[in-house]
């Protein structure tokens, strides 16, 4: 089988994507009400298929879970954008039906799946229209300036060169009636891939439209966002158009504080390709080169000599450390002042042993993908036909759909021999390809970072993050590290952001950073 984006493929070559045995909900954004569910149900090879278990979500999936974020006080003002023609038909009347499976199993998938959305709808935490709406969230979104993703035949030599960019919309709800003041640029920009070809990838500018009245120039985030999911509609520059991008509201209390950012889409989000979920190099690179990109579109008070900042949470965190221990001989003519990187999974191995089997074992899945995509593990001879059929329905999905599909299922029924993913981890040929994957491992960053973890994250470990403070730490890195206590992967984020934001704006304000390696 080959799957989307297969290492033997020139990293900018349009694959022949795997398509699942059948259609199902998009679900990109969960609402409050279904991240509330009581009841759930399991299939035989021990997978949960109902709201219940979601209301852990600490992937963070709800735009409205992470409005937490405004209760900070980091809220932006916002203006109402019109409102939609009466003749218009909404979200929920625009579901496109759900194609009628043609063979057995595949109605057996369906059933299941139908199983899942009765366990949420009988529980009172969504409606059929908010599951039909969420399937035309999903499509719509894969309709969004979709010519816009095919990279060029040939691409630039120089990292972080525009190949296109066109003006977009910023969004913070579907409706599309919060919209933060500030402009959106669409872009398409050269990159590097974790083995040193050249890439495409995509993601959004956006530059506050009040005047900056800080010290110096404006400073320009490179912000690195947390997991989206495997498919291209999944890209953070899709779902900012349509208002489903759960990063949204710390991206608008970053705009509010003046700052402009550049939000990489990563490798093969949108672009053709898989995506590098957890490919240390690969997404440190699109987030240093999204960096690039911004300083040279030519946009009002953006330049070279912008000061710049890094920040991002789980898999953003992975890929905001990666690229400030890269930045000193990747991008060293960045004037990078800091990176804030929370909850970050510096060990892989680390990582798989904490979630195997349990409600995000659709993130293995994603990461297994990326992996074999872009190293030659033959991850195929290790699974069986359940588990190649697994890996090719998580690269179609979205966070939401990928937790409902997979959630809780025993990885052992997946491999050809019976072992766990945590078990393939650590042998070879997995095994050097993860810790291929370590951050701080003979790299370290060469301005003051901060990182931040839960003691109680249920999806990284705590260690994995602390082994990268420690591991920066003996290499004569600035670091503060940060424990908090708050419950799951998502508390954890919300604990972090006031941290984030006092965080960069010392920096940019020239403050000196109390390490705390003393104490490590």
């Amino acid at each position: 089988m080959t799957r989307p984006g297969n290492h033997h493929l020139p990293s900018h070559a349009a694959p022949t994507r795997a398509v699942p045995p059948r259609a199902v909900p998009s679900g990109t954004v969960a609402s409050d009400a279904d991240l509330v569910g009581s009841t759930a149900r399991q299939s035989a090879d021990g997978s949960v298929r109902g709201a219940g278990a979601l209301r852990r979500l600490a992937a963070g999936c709800g735009a409205s879970a992470l409005a937490a974020v405004l209760a900070l006080g980091a809220a932006a003002p916002v203006h109402a954008a019109p409102a939609p023609h009466a003749s218009m038909p909404t979200m929920a009347h625009a579901a496109l039906p759900v194609s009628t499976p043609a063979t057995p199993a595949a109605a057996a998938s369906t059933a299941a799946e139908d199983a899942a959305e009765d366990a949420v709808t009988d529980a009172g935490a969504a409606t059929d229209a908010d599951l039909q709406r969420e399937e035309a969230l999903g499509e719509l979104a894969e309709s969004v300036d979709a010519h816009f993703y095919l990279p060029p035949s040939t691409l630039p030599a120089q990292n972080g060169a525009v190949i296109r960019s066109e003006p977009a919309q910023f969004y913070l709800d579907p409706v599309k009636l919060i919209k933060p003041k500030a402009s959106a640029t669409r872009i398409m920009y050269s990159s590097t891939d974790a083995h040193g070809g050249r890439m495409a990838v995509t993601g959004t500018v956006l530059v506050p439209t009040k005047a900056w009245t800080g010290k110096g120039q404006r400073p320009l985030i490179g912000y690195a966002v947390g997991t989206q999911g495997a498919a291209d509609r999944c890209a953070p520059s899709r779902q900012m158009a349509i208002g489903q991008e759960y990063e949204g509201p710390m991206v608008a209390a970053l705009l509010e504080a003046g700052y402009a950012l550049a939000l990489t889409d990563y490798q093969g989000l949108g672009t053709p390709g898989a995506h590098s979920y957890m490919v240390r190099a690969a997404q440190g690179h699109a987030v240093l080169d999204s960096v690039r990109a911004a300083q040279r579109l030519g946009l009002a008070g953006v330049g070279a000599a912008n000061p710049v900042g890094l920040v991002g949470y789980s898999q953003g965190g992975g890929a905001s450390a990666a690229a400030a221990e890269l930045a000193p001989s990747y991008a060293p003519e960045l004037d990078l002042k800091g990176a804030f990187a929370g909850a970050v999974p510096g060990d892989l191995q680390q990582v798989a042993a904490k979630i195997d089997s349990t409600l995000y074992t659709g993130f293995l899945l994603f990461a297994m993908n990326a992996l074999d995509s872009q190293y030659p593990v033959d991850l195929d001879a290790a699974l069986n036909a359940k588990g190649r059929e697994r890996v090719a329905e998580a690269a179609e999905n979205c966070v939401v759909d990928g937790l409902l599909q997979h959630g809780f299922v025993k990885t052992s029924t997946l491999t050809a021999d019976g072992s766990t993913f945590t078990q393939l981890a650590n042998r070879e040929p997995y095994a050097s390809v993860l810790r291929e994957q370590r951050i701080g491992d003979g790299r370290a960053p060469r301005v003051p970072v901060m990182l931040s973890h839960s003691l109680l994250d249920d999806v990284i470990p705590y260690q994995a993050g602390r082994g990268v403070a420690e591991r920066w730490c003996a290499q004569d890195s600035n670091v503060s590290w940060i424990t908090n206590a708050a419950p799951t992967h998502l508390g954890g984020y919300v604990a972090a952001v006031p941290s984030a934001i006092a965080f960069l704006k010392a920096r940019f304000n020239g403050n000196t950073q109390l390490s705390s390696c003393w104490r490590l």
